[in-house]
């Protein structure tokens, strides 16, 4: 066994937790700078015998020196070199436990994650479904002041150097007309967009949010890896991971005097509110391409954090070249735009036409300068790897400047000296393509010369060679290895993995920019060597390090005034309140199905079944909500085939009315507006459809094509009814009863009204409720038994059962109660007086008018047609109010539409 994990625990023999945790912590792999002890590992030798030296990465001059360190090669055998100072303040400061404790903060990591429902989705992930646990690990990345000042001064000037490049691109074009740009490079990406040229952004900044991927190879500097400029991820989930590790080290993230975040996304938001075009204050969104997102996730929790409006492509529209929220109030005006989604995907009207993710005539309003979107559309092109080894001629002939921190050489092969400089270096290079993601050109993922033979490098040499502007080629560089903790059951151990670090330049102001003092750390899998969280990689914190006063800025405003709260209550867009008012109908929809699938059931399973009124008002009913398929035989014809097919379709998804199929659709629209509900709301949905899809299948599975019995069936309704009871709880009581709220209860009400006004009618059209079995079903069916009983004891009248289900104020399910409080809520949210009626309102039956005596008249063979009528107005009005809400609410096509503030 390794000494690593022999001795983890052993404290008393060792001094100190940093002696500890330098004797059990392995070293880096060989070749790899060790980010523990702040050295390189002594190099292995290649095939050939020879020691394996890293070629000469960059000009020497433009590089600052290593800092010099220990040389393990000086050391004992099985002796390892002392921690670097950070790592060993680290360790110095665990707190109460020590190494004993980490196996139970590693566990309390874990879970504070999964309850926190942070997810990154993962879309060919199907083993663990469309959401995945943000994965986290338990040590951070810890950097010292003076790495940090390297990093910091050479990612701000990077970041000054892209924004100057897009502006000549999009403008006068000098540095293609010159040769610095080849045209193929910038007019020949997918990701360069004509219909920017000309374009005069806010503040003459056309990026706002930058990142960039950095590397420490084995001399201990920091190179450039790639850059992302479109929609960058990470500044969430950076956040988070700050949260939650800082939680577990309280002792050591204050000790280390560790910079705080909240200063830069303030100064952000700051920059962004200055150099919006209008509006005092201005309104700023955040664009997302929605839940299925892999990254949906920190969209989220970025917009709660900055305190914006999180926004979809449906939410927004373009009015007079200018950019509106839909809102329940109206169209709210639109002034600055974060997006984080692609640049195609923008504007079906200039970008790509099938995108049903952007905003037809968002491009205009940029062009007509009425708003500001970070970053500007237009920057891809910077993305492309071929672009790095470009930048520092750029940056001599637009800034004036060395680049203080420099790139992996890189050398795109569509310039022939460069093919044919690099074709004999494949073996220790990585092939990149020159166009990720662009379907015009070959694009693939990347590939590695070091873990490929001789065969597949001719193969590559030859792709390359064929198609030469495709491809790039970037020098290797051993990715350094940081400490991460690997949970062994209830033990542990550490060990290093390779780590990528993503920083971030943040505009904050007109053509000025910072860094933010931490980022995202990708840690690649234990035998892999790309970091990516797409390929199984995980995430660590980040800690930078100062020498000055820590920063203590807070988010949080000491000061609130009743304007600045009012501000701060975010607005329900048209989309979030039609996904609120359909979890809201689906929800009732799969109570009312599981509902009538048991009273069927029960009957169909007891003795008093031969009514044949009966049976045909339950298969009216199963029919009519698509419990059965139509063409099962009439339930009269055939009892057994009907109960089969009914049990049968329980679980089915593609049939729209099975219950499996509501409790799909009611995840599907929680998901639409997951930042509004608990997680312990979402976890009660989610595990509701998996629990009853799997049960549903497992019985299934067990009996074959005949299905499996009633019995097993009910149990399984018992059940989905109990979580839907959970479900109903959580939105009745555990919900802010806003504008949203009330569109969730006002679908529950108008799904409920129709069904239960539908199913009462056909009970007295078939005369099912003139027979005990039928009576005792309908007072089920409205869930209403046990009142009913101890109200009325043994009568079963139809003057009782008109009393109760019909006419009762206090029942929540009887037609008067769930009328009224249609009319009430539907008038609150049109915004009319307290006591006040909207016209919208009056379209529903007034309870107030309704009598017992009237509604009991029983025509020519008991039909009861006043009851009848009424049954009927009710169901009809509650589809023409649930049209008219989606028209008034939901697409804004009334008349009454209008526009709200400035």
């Amino acid at each position: 066994m390794d000494s690593h994990n022999t001795s983890l625990f052993d404290a008393q023999a060792l001094e100190a937790p940093a002696e500890l945790a330098s004797a059990i912590a392995p070293p880096a792999a060989p070749g790899h700078f060790d980010e523990l002890r702040g050295i390189a590992t002594p190099q292995t030798t290649t095939r050939q015998g020879t020691p394996s030296q890293p070629a000469p990465l960059y000009d020497a001059a433009s590089v600052p020196p290593a800092a010099p360190a220990a040389d393990e090669t000086d050391l004992a055998p099985g002796e390892h070199a002392p921690l670097a100072p950070s790592w060993a303040g680290f360790f110095e400061n665990l707190g109460p436990g020590g190494f004993d404790d980490l196996p139970r903060r590693a566990v309390s990591l874990e879970r504070q994650i999964r309850d926190n429902g942070v997810t990154y989705n993962v879309y060919a992930d199907s083993a663990n479904g469309p959401q995945r646990p943000w994965s986290l690990d338990l040590f951070p990345l810890i950097l010292s002041p003076e790495s940090w000042a390297q990093i910091e001064a050479g990612v701000q000037q990077r970041a000054r150097l892209l924004d100057r490049v897009m502006a000549d691109v999009y403008g006068p074009q000098q540095l293609l007309s010159e040769g610095l740009l080849p045209p193929a490079l910038v007019q020949g990406n997918a990701g360069y967009l004509r219909a920017m040229h000309g374009v005069k952004p806010p503040g003459d900044t056309w990026l706002h949010i930058a990142a960039f991927d950095l590397a420490r190879g084995p001399d201990g500097n920091w190179w450039v890896v790639s850059q992302r400029t479109q929609a960058p991820s990470g500044l969430g989930y950076l956040l988070e991971n700050r949260l939650a590790i800082a939680r577990q080290f309280p002792q050591a993230f204050e000790n280390l005097h560790v910079q705080r975040l909240a200063a830069t996304y303030n100064a952000m938001m700051e920059g962004l509110q200055r150099m919006c075009p209008a509006g005092q204050p201005p309104h700023i969104a955040l664009l997302t391409p929605g839940p299925y997102n892999e990254t949906y996730f920190e969209h989220a929790y970025l917009s709660r954090y900055l305190g914006i409006t999180l926004v979809e492509g449906s939410d927004l529209t373009v009015r007079d070249q200018r950019l509106y929220l839909k809102t329940l109030q109206g169209l709210r005006p639109v002034h600055g735009l974060i997006k984080r989604l692609d640049d195609q995907f923008l504007d079906p009207l200039e970008l790509r036409p099938d995108s049903t993710l952007g905003v037809p005539g968002l491009l205009q309003a940029i062009r007509a300068g009425n708003v500001l979107v970070a970053n500007m559309p237009g920057s891809a092109f910077l993305e492309s790897p071929a672009l790095l080894g470009f930048l520092p001629a750029l940056a001599r002939r637009l800034l004036d400047e060395k680049l203080q921190l420099p790139a992996l050489p890189t050398w795109w092969c569509g310039e022939r000296a460069a093919m044919e400089a690099v074709l004999p270096l494949l073996s220790d290079c990585a092939i990149k393509a020159t166009y990720p993601g662009d379907d015009s050109h070959t694009s693939f993922d990347s590939v590695l010369g070091t873990r490929m033979g001789q065969r597949g490098l001719d193969e590559w040499a030859g792709r390359i060679m064929r198609r030469g502007e495709e491809h790039t080629v970037q020098s290797y560089l051993p990715l350094s290895q940081m400490p991460t903790w690997t949970q062994n059951f209830d033990r542990g151990h550490i060990a290093p993995r390779a780590v990528l670090l993503r920083v971030f330049a943040i505009s904050d102001g007109p053509q000025s920019w910072r860094v933010l003092p931490g980022g995202l750390a990708r840690l690649a899998g234990p035998d892999a060597q790309i970091a990516s969280m797409q390929r199984g990689g995980s995430s660590a914190d980040v800690w930078v390090q100062t020498l000055d006063e820590v920063d203590m800025t807070t988010r949080l405003h000491s000061q609130a005034t009743p304007a600045s709260l009012a501000r701060h209550r975010a607005p329900v867009t048209s989309r979030a309140a039609e996904n609120m008012y359909w979890l809201g109908r689906y929800t009732e929809r799969a109570e009312n199905a599981v509902r009538l699938a048991r009273v069927t059931l029960d009957l169909l399973g007891g003795e008093e079944v031969s009514s044949r009124a009966l049976l045909n008002w339950l298969h009216q009913l199963t029919e009519r909500n698509a419990l059965v398929p139509r063409e099962v035989p009439s339930l009269p014809k055939s009892r057994r085939v009907f109960e089969r097919a009914l049990i049968a379709e329980l679980g089915d998804v593609e049939r729209g009315g099975s219950v499996g199929f509501s409790l799909s659709c009611v995840r599907r629209a929680a998901a639409a507006v997951r930042e509004r509900l608990s997680q312990d709301h979402w976890n009660q949905i989610v595990r509701a459809e998996a629990d009853f899809l799997r049960r549903s299948a497992e019985q299934a599975g067990e009996k074959g094509e005949a299905g499996y019995e009633s019995g097993a069936a009910l149990r399984l309704l018992e059940s989905a009814s109990a979580a839907l009871a959970a479900m109903t709880g959580a939105q009745t009581d555990r919900m802010t009863r806003d504008d949203a709220w009330r569109l969730l209860s006002i679908g529950r009400h108008i799904e409920r009204l129709a069904f239960l006004s539908s199913a009462l009618a056909a009970g007295f059209e078939t005369g099912a409720v003139h027979e005990v079995s039928g009576f005792e079903a309908m007072v089920a069916l409205f869930d209403s038994t046990i009142t009913f009983h101890a109200r009325y004891q043994q009568r079963r009248d139809v003057a009782t059962m008109v009393d109760l289900l019909v006419l009762d104020g206090d029942n929540p399910r009887s037609l008067a109660w769930v009328t009224h409080t249609l009319r009430k809520r539907i008038a609150k949210l049109a915004g009319s007086a307290p006591g006040k009626l909207s016209a919208l309102s009056y379209e529903l039956p007034d309870p107030d008018s309704w009598t017992l005596e009237h509604l009991c008249e029983a025509g020519p063979e008991s039909q009861y047609a006043a009851l009848v009528d009424l049954c009927t107005a009710c169901e009809t009005a509650s589809y023409h109010v649930s049209d008219a809400i989606g028209t008034r609410y939901f697409t804004l096509t009334s008349e009454s539409l209008r526009s709200v503030g400035a």
